[in-house]
């Protein structure tokens, strides 16, 4: 690998912070690209310290000159810079610019300088509300949000640059990324963090309706495997979920996080009615294409989040 330099967008993030590390040990060098606006600023800089293989360019995205510098001898492309799903209805302006700009900045670059393989980060949420579970790659799409449009405009670019160019990609549609190191803003998963910061109080979580709305939970370490794996698949080209498989019920996580904290409480149900919304992926084509599938239980995986963020407090 001492000739592979992956390019690395949006490397401040959550789930950069679990992949740099992987690729590191494999022998990539990774150039991270981030205008450090939200990034991760010591955990690069421990990088840094750690691995001759790994520098930091802070730049921006919507500067196609910096894009295109920074991907001169790159091999491979992780590109996960974005603005986040919340923050683009705030600013649909800012998302949309971030976005589609950033995205097509780095697809014509990566696809002008031959390189091997691109990963994009895309999102469950180009499906909207799904009509059946278990949501599938080739299901109807209905995104509902800026950030959500602009995931499934970023999937039909690369369709065209494969075309046009012959780039090689893969398109990973994250669901429920939960796991060590997530800020407690994160749209899809700040439940967790609601429920457990009221357990810590002493206090009851409290749910809308019977708590049937359910997501598909998934691990950031087996998010990050699926990178990588979409890095080095033989097969490319198309979208793919990464999540469990397994939608957990609002109501069920409450009680896995009750047993995790250890305080003797129920959960406290606020009837009203609610729009219950589902999600589980069909993971058969991570199988097939990455040869991935999820290590990690949401039980253990969400024991082990309250374990780790006891102790570091």
């Amino acid at each position: 690998m001492a000739d592979k330099t992956v390019l690395f967008t949006g490397a401040g993030g959550f789930i950069a912070g679990h992949t740099i590390p992987i690729l590191l040990e494999k022998g990539y060098k990774v150039r991270a690209f981030d205008n450090m606006t939200r990034g991760n600023r010591p955990l690069l800089e421990k990088f840094a310290n750690e691995s001759k293989n790994f520098e930091l360019i802070e730049n921006d995205v919507r500067y196609g000159g910096a894009v295109r510098s920074a991907m001169v001898g790159a091999t491979h492309v992780i590109h996960f810079a974005t603005v986040s799903i919340n923050k683009s209805q705030a600013d649909p302006h800012e998302s949309v610019d971030i976005n589609m700009t950033g995205n097509h900045n780095v697809f014509a670059a990566a696809a002008d300088e031959g390189v091997e393989r691109l990963v994009f980060a895309s999102s469950a949420s180009v499906y909207g509300d799904p009509k059946k579970l278990p949501m599938a790659e080739d299901d109807p799409l209905d995104p509902l949000t800026p950030y959500c449009i602009t995931k499934r405009a970023g999937e039909d670019l690369l369709g065209f640059y494969q075309r046009r160019q012959g780039l090689s990609w893969n398109a990973l549609r994250f669901f429920n990324v939960y796991g060590p190191g997530q800020k407690s803003e994160a749209y899809y998963t700040s439940v967790i963090n609601h429920f457990v910061t009221r357990l810590r109080n002493g206090q009851a979580p409290i749910i809308d309706g019977r708590g049937e709305q359910s997501m598909d939970f998934i691990h950031v370490a087996d998010i990050a495997r699926a990178v990588v794996a979409a890095l080095e698949s033989q097969q490319w080209g198309k979208p793919i979920n990464i999540g469990t498989g397994i939608d957990t019920s609002v109501a069920e996580l409450a009680r896995i996080l009750i047993e995790a904290v250890g305080v003797d409480v129920e959960p406290q149900f606020n009837e009203r009615d609610v729009l219950v919304a589902r999600r589980a992926a069909d993971i058969s084509r991570a199988k097939e294409m990455l040869n991935w599938e999820p290590e990690i239980k949401v039980y253990d995986g969400m024991m082990d989040l309250v374990r780790n963020a006891a102790a570091a407090n």
